[in-house]
């Protein structure tokens, strides 16, 4: 007799970058599990970025500020069917949405932790001591800072309500250390993302590269992601054939423009592209740069650049920032953050036994599928979801 199928619903705080990659990733784990998904979230301006994988179901209401937002609020929370609640991140419109349908529907809630929310704003150093005046600004006006559901304080009313979820699952040491929970990485569909499937030469051709020697760095460029250094480490070598593709750019403000201004003679920048497509984007690198500087932001975060470049058999060249150590193992190239010089010497030492870099990535895609692959990160989720009692009978 077949088992009932085990239904999830994955809250995303919203449908563009900076939570839902997460969610799909989450997503497809659980379809791994034969697990049946649905991921809800609030759609904001801008629309859906990334786009997701095909085989994941979406559906959505309309983001906002307060009060507008709680109208939306309700028709998501009858949106909500699953016999699992997973929220991502510690917001209110995740894990404040999953603890409301707790409440009403006595749902099991995990609560994946992928950033130190906080952290953007200051982290414990941060406080809100308004005045009675500037209180009631915040509240009352149209464009009052209370208004929007991601201000500091609702983050921190946020993480005093971590120990309500029932499971909690985390991506580095950083964050298990301040929140406990389970370690889940951020892991990479290996199957997807296979150097054998595709041939370097005819990408760079694909992309008009086959002129450059490229470094890629395939995300969103932030000051605490250490671009700016690899910049300036091009600065030194000064060889005209080196070009930093940036993938994708920056959806959060003008900074790739604050880049270009200085630096676009090295720079080439190319359009945000389906998960479907970056494996062929990938393979046009002969490096993928994760240079994160030494910051709070960037010790709580596991870059999915390093995975990236790890699936596709790349030489990964990054920072001693956080876990990427301990990801990397000795698969990678490794210099101390905020190093330009040390990038520099890195780069012309990878080009100059290129070969040797190339047998290393391949050693880094041997380390990927066994620790950072779907399958891997489903071995790890298993016993978190067998662990809920609602669901066990879903479970051998």
């Amino acid at each position: 007799m077949n088992k009932k199928k085990l239904k999830v619903t994955i809250l995303s705080p919203t449908f563009c970058k900076g939570g839902i990659e997460r969610a799909y990733l989450l997503g497809q784990v659980l379809q791994k599990l034969h697990c049946e998904v649905k991921i809800l979230g609030f759609l904001f301006e801008g629309g859906i970025y990334p786009l997701p994988p095909q085989q994941l179901f979406l559906d959505w209401v309309r983001g906002g500020n307060y009060p507008q937002i709680l109208v939306s609020a309700m028709q998501l929370l009858g949106k909500i069917d699953g016999d699992i609640i997973y929220a991502v991140k510690p917001l209110p419109t995740s894990f404040g949405i999953a603890l409301l349908k707790k409440l009403s529907a006595c749902k099991p809630v995990i609560l994946d932790i992928d950033d130190w929310e906080l952290s953007w704003h200051g982290g414990d150093s941060w406080q809100y001591h308004p005045t009675l005046k500037q209180l009631a600004r915040d509240i009352l006006k149209k464009d009052g800072a209370l208004r929007n559901p991601t201000h500091p304080l609702y983050l921190q009313w946020m993480e005093k309500l971590v120990n309500r979820a029932d499971a909690v699952t985390v991506h580095t040491q950083f964050l298990q250390q301040r929140f406990g929970g389970t370690y889940l990485p951020n892991g990479k569909d290996t199957e997807l993302f296979d150097p054998a499937k595709f041939d370097p030469d005819t990408s760079r051709k694909n992309y008009a590269l086959s002129q450059y020697r490229v470094l890629m760095f395939p995300g969103a460029p932030r000051p605490h992601k250490g671009i700016e250094d690899i910049l300036i480490a091009l600065d030194y070598l000064n060889q005209p054939d080196l070009r930093l593709v940036i993938v994708g750019g920056n959806p959060y403000d003008d900074y790739d423009e604050q880049l270009m201004v200085k630096w676009g003679r090295w720079i080439i920048k190319l359009p945000p592209m389906p998960v479907e497509q970056m494996p062929e984007i990938i393979a046009a690198a002969h490096v993928i740069v994760v240079p994160q500087r030494d910051t709070p932001i960037a010790r709580a975060q596991f870059p999915l650049k390093l995975t990236d470049g790890m699936a596709m058999a790349k030489p990964v060249l990054a920072t001693r920032v956080g876990d990427i150590p301990e990801i990397l193992g000795e698969t990678g190239y490794l210099v101390e953050p905020s190093c330009p010089q040390q990038l520099a010497e890195q780069i012309e030492l990878i080009f100059q036994n290129l070969a040797s870099a190339n047998e290393r990535g391949k050693k880094a895609r041997e380390r990927c599928i066994e620790r950072y692959s779907i399958g891997a990160m489903a071995a790890m989720l298993e016993p978190v979801l067998a662990s809920l009692d609602s669901p066990s009978r879903f479970f051998k």
